[in-house]
């Protein structure tokens, strides 16, 4: 009786994929740019890998198939599964391997889990209440960095303690129990017969544009699409950056797991949570996220400053860069469960039929508008100096502040 009562909830189900959803990013963000650094690449080369990113940017192509194919519950335990054979399969490779076999798993798993996305996106609009979506967002976004932290810093902390074989296995462990999870869930059960039945009605399938177009008429949009493309510009120029030139002076990559993966995740996620408490007692959306903007540029332009003194008093300066880290990742918690709680309000303005494309756009050019920049990013410090590409990031800082002044009454 204690387990039914448990899965009948959405948000243990929901949790448990948002978290696994996450391992991906982290191996991409936390585990191999560090690997990558210390084989002697140029952050140039190591920013140019975040191409493997792309299948998050293209999810919108086949979201219409998880709208119109099988159930979503179906999507979910066949995504996910494949994820859990691909970690089985790294565990494989030896240690040390080329970088090119390890790409090819990862692309493949960024493609499942984009898929994986796109199905839960759309159960979770169906399933949550109006009054659940805050806290469903805010679950959504601190599972989803969890999962991060574990195969990111947590991966790289204990990389030298397990090993690489034993390191993956437990990864695939995650996967399968999250597969059991889609299989017991009673949520899930009840938004598939409900997905079905609009299934029925449904004589003709629409064409991708005809989906686009319907998409693209849905109230504050376009306003949205904008927003999220420029929204993290800045902060993903520094935080992908900060890192690398800290691992150029010195600091191990064992101090960067607990610094830059665990323990600045950790405050992202208790950013996340912050953001969905304050969201749930009812506060405005737009002086909110002003306000948390605001702070983020003034802290960056401190990141700079210290940066600008790298060289000149390491130690202290050292310890300073690695607490703006923190810092900036708890303002980027806060900032991204907001952001998401603002898309979820656009996606319920879109008829059901087309809720899961909306939201697909939506997430795929949110994570256009990071990946794009931070793969860029290296090759800017490369060619234009630290100084000169951070001042360019503070700049980007501004944009979304500006264009916040022009919210749309509907989704303030």
């Amino acid at each position: 009786m204690p387990k039914c009562k448990v899965m009948s909830s959405p948000y243990i189900p929901l949790g448990v994929l948002y978290l696994v959803q996450g391992f991906p990013y982290g191996l991409q963000s936390g585990l191999f740019p560090v690997l990558l650094r210390t084989q002697g690449l140029s952050l140039s080369h190591i920013g140019l890998t975040r191409v493997l990113y792309l299948p998050w940017l293209l999810k919108v192509l086949w979201s219409p198939l998880v709208d119109g194919l099988w159930s979503r519950r179906t999507w979910l335990m066949l995504s996910t599964g494949g994820l859990c054979l691909c970690c089985l399969l790294c565990s494989l490779l030896p240690p040390g391997t080329a970088f090119r076999s390890l790409a090819w798993l990862l692309l493949f798993m960024h493609i499942l889990a984009s898929m994986q996305d796109v199905a839960l996106d759309a159960v979770s609009v169906a399933v949550l209440t109006q009054e659940q979506v805050g806290l469903g967002n805010s679950l959504q976004v601190v599972a989803y960095k969890l999962g991060s932290v574990l195969a990111g810093g947590g991966a790289l902390a204990l990389l030298d303690l397990l090993g690489w074989r034993m390191v993956f296995l437990l990864l695939a462990v995650g996967y399968l129990l999250a597969v059991l999870c889609v299989w017991w869930a009673k949520a899930f059960k009840g938004e598939e017969s409900s997905h079905r039945g609009n299934s029925k009605g449904t004589l003709r399938r629409p064409s991708l544009g005809d989906v686009v177009w319907r998409v693209l008429q849905v109230p504050g949009t376009v306003w949205t699409i904008v927003y999220v493309l420029i929204y993290k510009l800045g902060e993903q120029g520094s935080l992908s950056m900060v890192p690398l030139l800290l691992l150029d002076q010195g600091v191990s990559p064992a101090e960067l797991g607990v610094w830059n993966g665990i323990l600045s995740l950790t405050v992202s996620i208790a950013g996340s949570a912050l953001g969905g408490m304050l969201l749930g007692k009812g506060r405005s959306l737009q002086p909110f996220l002003r306000a948390l903007l605001t702070l983020r540029v003034f802290g960056l332009v401190f990141q700079t400053m210290l940066l600008s003194a790298l060289g000149r008093d390491t130690s202290i300066v050292k310890v300073c860069l690695l607490l703006t880290l923190v810092l900036q990742n708890f303002l980027a918690g806060v900032i991204t469960t907001v952001t998401f709680t603002l898309m979820m309000h656009c996606t319920r303005q879109a008829d059901k039929g087309i809720q899961a494309t909306h939201y697909s756009l939506l997430s795929s050019l949110e994570v256009l508008g990071k990946v794009c920049f931070s793969a860029v990013s290296g090759l800017l410090v490369d060619s234009l100096g630290v100084s000169t590409s951070f001042c360019l990031f503070i700049i980007l800082s501004f944009l979304p502040l500006l264009h916040l002044q022009k919210l749309p009454p509907i989704l303030s």
